[in-house]
């Protein structure tokens, strides 16, 4: 009975008490080389079914993993892209094709479209000069694990943690390396289209891993530390039944003799 009483508060301890741990979760693992999915369907910001192939066109890619309806920084980091290109002379359609990734299998179309008219707002220089995509989550997952790119929904806050950074792709889909962070620097964009542009993979980058990510006190700080104090509390309760059990036995071999 006691031993089972213990099992049962030991697997409380390990499960209630255990938060989401958004810097676990979204992660970027470096894969050189890799051949991203080109022929997987989805659909852009009007609803036209397409392809990152036939959205490509033979241009290196700049694909930017982003949720459309993003209250925290998918907005900031296509900003700072934008300004990027405009210091470097780049020219969307020209220099790259510029692909906002949508990463949530439950967003639509005309999530994609309203966010791009937002962005252009903001940037006139980019209409017509940026695309969206939207698309199942097998589509989806089968660009993001060839990338490397891991992120995860946490339904505390409805929302998914996931990396600021713009994967370079060259123009036959083979992943070059990625820009990390909000903005990259304009010579840090123009070298990784070169660099994308004749075929190279790989080579040292800084890597600065930044989350999109909604972390409030009420459901963040906060519950991390009140999850460490039931974690504490579970262990203390836990040692206090074995110290207990084994006292007993303790007695009742002392009553024995």
């Amino acid at each position: 009975m006691i031993r089972a009483l213990i099992l049962a508060l030991a697997l409380v301890c390990t499960t209630a008490a255990a938060p989401f741990d958004p810097f676990a979760q979204a992660r970027i693992d470096e894969h050189p080389g890799a051949q991203i999915p080109m022929s997987v369907p989805l659909r852009n910001e009007e609803g036209a079914q397409t392809t990152l192939s036939s959205i490509g066109a033979g241009k290196p890619i700049l694909l930017v993993p982003v949720l459309h309806d993003c209250p925290n920084l998918c907005g900031v980091t296509l900003d700072g892209l934008a300004s990027a290109m405009r210091m470097s002379n780049v020219i969307g359609g020209r220099d790259a094709t510029v692909i906002a990734f949508g990463i949530d299998p439950t967003e639509s179309d005309g999530d994609a479209r309203r966010a791009l008219d937002l962005l252009v707002e903001r940037h006139p220089e980019l209409a017509g000069r940026i695309h969206a995509t939207v698309g199942n989550a097998k589509s989806i997952h089968a660009v993001t694990d060839a990338l490397g790119y891991h992120y995860a929904y946490d339904p505390r806050v409805g929302q998914y943690a996931h990396a600021a950074a713009a994967a370079v792709l060259t123009p036959d889909g083979r992943f070059s390396r990625w820009l990390y962070g909000l903005a990259p620097e304009p010579a840090d964009l123009t070298a990784a289209l070169t660099q994308a542009r004749a075929g190279r993979t790989g080579g040292l980058v800084q890597r600065l891993i930044l989350l999109c990510y909604h972390y409030d006190p009420e459901t963040g700080r906060y519950s991390l530390a009140i999850a460490w104090l039931i974690r504490v509390a579970c262990i203390a309760t836990v040692l206090a039944i074995l110290l207990y059990v084994l006292l007993a036995k303790s007695g009742e071999r002392t009553d024995e003799c």
